[in-house]
């Protein structure tokens, strides 16, 4: 019934953009916070934490990390330099959106 698992795709050996959105929720809902409770919690308008996940906001790596009890630098290494100084401007690529669950199903079928 299910189709067999290809194993003849390249994969990669650093996390994609949606693994690391996946670690950094799952490490809140571990702690026991929601992106809301941090938006709250820090004073951040509505939505800031869940738009950090996928675009650079300071204010909201802030948050994240402090939420989590360590630095941003180490959640959002493609946003930091390796001395922890946040980088301006911002790599194109950090402003990437990860494919919908939608574009993900339809890549898989191919």
């Amino acid at each position: 019934m299910h189709r067999p698992l290809r194993t003849d795709k390249p994969r990669d050996a650093s996390p994609s953009k949606l693994e690391e959105l996946a670690a950094i929720k799952r490490e809140l809902l571990l702690v026991g916070l929601s992106l809301y409770d941090v938006d709250r919690r820090y004073n951040l308008p509505r939505g800031t934490a869940g738009t950090t996940l996928r675009e650079p906001n300071a204010a909201g790596e802030k948050a994240i990390a402090a939420a989590l009890g360590t630095k941003a630098h180490l959640l959002w290494p493609s946003r930091y330099w390796p001395s922890g100084q946040r980088r301006s401007p911002q790599p194109r690529e950090n402003y990437e959106r990860p494919p919908t669950m939608r574009q993900r199903q339809k890549t898989a079928r191919v």
